[in-house]
């Protein structure tokens, strides 16, 4: 492979098949706002050297004391290097008195002097104003010239729409196209970072989830797992559920690297089951994850409490996020690494309804169920999923989710009535490659957790 331009940040260089190549001219495009300058700026700080130095050229489009003083605050932004191994220039004013033919000249110019291993300009779109579009083009040749004639890597940032690529003349001699957008769904903003163009080059396609900070600019890739047939080793040995009558529902308990997904309307136990999951396993020496977006640390201590468990038990990972303003991108990494830091076996996701909530749209939200799945899988760790129904009685339909069919194990918790009593009934729906009991049973909620009674007869009603 080519030698390549690396951004600091892993999962970008990842989404571009290992960074950009270098010497390349690579457009950052998007709307005010989007961090296309945070991006570029992070660029030259992580590549610049004092042998090949990099250059920031401001044009009309931002005060060159602003991008300056914003930069600053910006973690990676090194003012011992600023003036060494980074310059900023501003060519407004060669821009302002010789037009284009005063940037040419100057950016040559310091080209010649800096001998730089990287170039900024911010905007490039900016100079298109003061020409017309012929003479515009000319300069677009006699500029890719000079770059061409001394290699450097540069950058051309620019207010452009996607709609522009097939229009701008400059979008043809571009090497590599970054979309940088904001979306807005009801109350919810979201930002993606889309690869249009990357010239010789594989790149992870679609839309990437990012966000801004002092650290610079933090990528999710989509994670869309391809189907992979090839074999993996797997545990022959079940595991119990914690709940005994249960693993006896399940065929004495559950696969290692299974999937269980646990469903049933509000307060019927559906969490409960899956802390005895997680702590069961902790007892047996499987480690495990809490990923739960439904209760606040201090609410999720009080219950377990109440149940004779602690989440500062060693073993336990506490992963709490508030599904507000919340990307799935980012969870599902914060979650794929706490348990590769952990060594988890097992993880408690609760819940699929407030993580689907997260998501920017339905087919999405059934990829990453899908890659995370299978993932765990293949590592042989265990995973136990609640969702939440909206039928109090006669359950109707299982998911509104499309997550069941990816699920080995299928659990459904609802409420009976009998006369002026509500009681609550476990069916275990599903088990792939092992036996079931198919019945409904009654369960009770104790102070030591969930204990299952006998299979409801015929007669007893379900309405």
């Amino acid at each position: 492979m080519s030698e390549r331009l690396l951004s600091g940040h892993s999962r970008l260089d990842g989404v571009l098949g290992g960074g950009l190549p270098v010497d390349a001219i690579n457009m950052l495009i998007g709307l005010p706002g989007t961090g296309k300058t945070i991006l570029a700026q992070q660029y030259l700080f992580a590549n610049a050297t004092s042998e090949r130095p990099g250059l920031y050229l401001a044009t009309v489009s931002e005060p060159f004391d602003k991008i300056l003083r914003y930069g600053q605050s910006l973690l990676f932004f090194d003012p011992g290097a600023v003036g060494k191994s980074v310059f900023y220039e501003d060519l407004g004013p060669a821009l302002n008195e010789r037009g284009l033919a005063g940037v040419l000249e100057q950016v040559t110019a310091l080209i010649k002097e800096r001998r730089p291993g990287i170039i900024v300009i911010d905007s490039f779109k900016a100079l298109s104003a003061y020409a017309e579009a012929a003479e515009f083009r000319r300069f677009l040749h006699d500029f890719a010239g000079h770059l061409s004639a001394f290699p450097a890597s540069s950058f051309w940032i620019g207010e452009y729409g996607e709609e522009e690529i097939a229009v701008a003349p400059e979008f043809a001699v571009a090497d590599a196209i970054i979309s940088l957008s904001t979306t807005r769904a009801s109350e919810r903003e979201t930002r993606s970072l889309r690869v249009l163009k990357l010239r010789g080059s594989e790149f992870a396609a679609g839309q990437h989830a990012y966000r801004l900070s002092a650290n610079g600019i933090d990528v999710f890739p989509r994670l869309a797992d391809q189907s992979d047939i090839t074999s993996y080793p797997l545990d022959g040995a079940k595991h119990s559920s914690g709940i005994a009558a249960l693993d006896d529902m399940l065929a004495d308990g559950y696969w290692p690297g299974a999937s269980t997904l646990c469903a049933g309307p509000s307060g019927c136990g559906k969490t409960l089951m899956g802390l005895h999951f997680i702590f069961n396993g902790v007892r047996q020496g499987e480690p495990g994850v809490l990923a739960t977006l439904q209760e606040h640390p201090t609410q999720l201590a009080r219950i377990l409490e109440g149940f004779g468990w602690s989440v500062d038990e060693e073993g336990v990972e506490l992963m709490y996020r508030s599904p507000v303003d919340m990307y799935i991108d980012e969870w599902v990494y914060d979650l794929l690494e706490t348990v590769e830091r952990t060594g988890a076996r097992r993880v408690l996701i609760d819940s699929l309804t407030d993580l689907k909530l997260a998501s920017p749209d339905e087919i999405r939200f059934r990829e990453y169920m899908y890659s995370l799945v299978q993932r765990f899988s293949r590592k042989g760790v265990s995973v136990f999923m609640t969702s939440e129904l909206p039928d109090l009685f006669h359950v109707r339909r299982l998911s509104e989710f499309g997550v069941s069919h990816l699920s080995d194990n299928v659990v459904l918790l609802q409420y009976t009535r009998d006369q002026a009593t509500v009681r609550r009934a476990l069916t275990v729906l599903k088990t792939r490659a092992s036996r079931h009991e198919p019945e409904t049973r009654e369960f009770r909620i104790t102070p030591e957790g969930i204990v299952l009674g006998d299979p409801f007869i015929p007669e007893q009603s379900f309405d």
